[in-house]
Formats: C-alpha cells, sequence, structure tokens
C-alpha cells in the first residue's frame, strides 16, 4: 500500500508526469513546493455578481454561462486591476485527474493572504471550496476578492496553493497560537491596513513604501482594540517548527467567539522554522486578523487559532527555505511586495 499522508514535491512532480495534474503551460520555476503546488492565473477573469457554488453534477463552466451572474469578462494577459469589495473568478493553469486514492486541499498563499486578498478555490460538482474529492477530473477556477487593497494581476500569477493527500486527514497533534503583543519585535507591534490606499501590482516584489499601505501600531498596556472590518497583521507568541516529515495547517481555535477572524493562509510546508532550512529558532506565525462585528480588545497572549499537524507520505527532497524564502525565520512581517520597514 502507496504510504498515506501528504504527498511531497517527488510525488507532486510524479503526478505532473503521469498526467493527474495537466498543465495549460509549462511548470514555472519553484511552482512545486516540498508540500504543495502553486496554481496560476488563466488568461481572463470574470466580474460576478456573488459568490457561489455549482453543486452536484453541476460545471464552473455551465454558471459562467449565466450574464445573471457574470457582468464581465476581464483580460489578464495584459494585467488588470483587480478592486476592492468586488468578486472574481478566473480559470487556473492547473487540472485534474486524481488518482482514486488522492484528493485535493487548497488555501491561499502566504502572501495573498497577507495582502488581505480572499481567495477561494472552486471544482466543477462542489458543494464546499478549496476541495477536490479523490479521483476528480476537471477543472479548477480561483475566486478572488480584494479586501483592503485593490490588486494589479496578470495570467500566471500564484495566488493560491494546492496540497494533495494519500488517505484521510489524520491531524497527529494541535499547538494553540496565541497573539504576541508584548514589543519584543520593538516599537510595532502589528500593522493595520489603510483604507482607499493605492493599486498593489503583484508582480512588483520588494517595490511598495509599506506607509502607503499599512499604519504602525504600538501596544498600549499589552493589548490592542480590532475595529470591525479592519484587517491587521500581527505575529505569533509562539516560535513555529514543522519538522522535515510533517506539515501543519492553522485552523480557528474558538469560532463561537465571533469577533475576529485569524489566517487566511493557513498552510506550513515542511522546514518551516527548521535551522537545517535556515529557520532558526525565532520562527513565528504571522496571523492576518480581522475584526468582526464589534471593537474587540486582543489580549497579549490571547489565543488566537491551532496549528493542527499530520504526517506526509515522504519527506520532501528540498524543505521550506532551502533553495529560499521571504518568510524563512520571520517575526513581524508584511508580505513580499513591501520594502522592508524602517
Amino acid at each position: 500500500m502507496a504510504p498515506r499522508g501528504i504527498l511531497s514535491d517527488d510525488a507532486i512532480a510524479g503526478l505532473i508526469e503521469a498526467g493527474a495534474v495537466t498543465l495549460a503551460a509549462p511548470l514555472a520555476d519553484n511552482q512545486i513546493q516540498p508540500a504543495s503546488l502553486d496554481l496560476r492565473l488563466g488568461d481572463v477573469a470574470y466580474r460576478l455578481r456573488a459568490s457561489f457554488l455549482p453543486g452536484p453534477g453541476r460545471a464552473v463552466a455551465e454558471r459562467l454561462s449565466d450574464d445573471r451572474l457574470v457582468m464581465h469578462e476581464i483580460d489578464l494577459t495584459r494585467g488588470a486591476v483587480l478592486e476592492t469589495g468586488c468578486v472574481y473568478l478566473a480559470p487556473l493553469l492547473e487540472s485534474l485527474k486524481l488518482p482514486g486514492d488522492v484528493h485535493a486541499a487548497a488555501n491561499p498563499k502566504s502572501s495573498t493572504g497577507r495582502l488581505d486578498v480572499f481567495t477561494r478555490v472552486i471544482a466543477d460538482g462542489a458543494a464546499s471550496f478549496d476541495s477536490a474529492p479523490a479521483g476528480y477530473a476537471g477543472p479548477l477556477y480561483a475566486e478572488i476578492s480584494p479586501r483592503t487593497f485593490s490588486v494589479l494581476a496578470r495570467a500566471g500569477e500564484r495566488l493560491c496553493q494546492l496540497r494533495l493527500r494519500r488517505g484521510a486527514h489524520q491531524p497527529t497533534r494541535s499547538v494553540t497560537v496565541s497573539v504576541d503583543l508584548s514589543g519584543r519585535f520593538g516599537a510595532v507591534a502589528g500593522f493595520r491596513g489603510k483604507r482607499h490606499a493605492g493599486v498593489i501590482d503583484l508582480a512588483d516584489i520588494g517595490g511598495h513604501d509599506p506607509r502607503d499601505f499599512w499604519e504602525p501600531l504600538s501596544a498600549r498596556g499589552g493589548g490592542l482594540v480590532l475595529d470591525p472590518g479592519e484587517f491587521y497583521i500581527l505575529a505569533s507568541k509562539e516560535h513555529v517548527r514543522i519538522g522535515p516529515e510533517e506539515a501543519a495547517e492553522m485552523a480557528p481555535i474558538a469560532p463561537e467567539i465571533g469577533e475576529f477572524r485569524a489566517h487566511y493562509a493557513g498552510f506550513f510546508d515542511p522546514g518551516f522554522g527548521v535551522e537545517e532550512a535556515g529557520g532558526g529558532q525565532d520562527a513565528r506565525a504571522v496571523l492576518e486578523v480581522r475584526g468582526r462585528d464589534v471593537p474587540f480588545i486582543l489580549e497579549d497572549g490571547q489565543a488566537a487559532a491551532k496549528l493542527v499537524y499530520e504526517p506526509m507520505a515522504a519527506r520532501p527532497t528540498a524543505l521550506y527555505g532551502q533553495s529560499g524564502s521571504h518568510y524563512q525565520a520571520q517575526t513581524l512581517k508584511l508580505s513580499k511586495h513591501f520594502k522592508p520597514w524602517t
């Protein structure tokens, strides 16, 4: 019996070679991560009136033929601005023809979550987002909804990533992750996104002045008031380490609290925070936090999420960060699109 767990880079490459993952364009550099595959936007996107799920037995393309749902089509080959408060759907360059014992799960990439760009992957016949069942054969689509910043996107941009798993989800342990508002990272305890800022060019890595988009925050008395509807970047109090033979996902710790949501982009590849991959002992989880219905005081050390670990089917050839990463050994850090905060 083939090993169960999250498939590694070698196994993902093998599925591509076998045609279980098909590519409408040649594989890009570093598209295969230690335990995930980056998904790329195709040539067009559709501005939608509302989000939707196709439902059992229905194809996404069938729904896109409904002019009551689709407002207009956007050409991404030359780049287009995806505006805040709008919902878009883009066919992806990757599609699936999965074996009967392999299923898929998706999540936003770390940089996507840190820009407050809400993304979800949709498969044909889906009754839920971000998943494709074992044996699924068909296309994939990315739903994109910028929340705080409008973004300039082009065909080939990578906003989501796909995990492929053999067998059922089998968590081995979970660790509570809390918010660090102690001031140990310096005068800035976190960042709040500025409303009505400029456009972030997704292809311009390290080219944006963070002060044009972010307000630095200090935590007075070890607490921070979250305003409803505002977006925050904070860091975990705990060191995070993902061993070479495991992966992890950030999950809500107490949905019933209801006053804030933490972490859009919740997947950690093997090797994050591991010293042999350049992680060291100071690697933290960066938390993407959104206030909800009423103002809410977030205290230093307050639990925000839990890190759920699960086994890899095999150790990856390359650990996270070994070939370079913007987020390895991170503490409090904005997305790779911004210059360092000074």
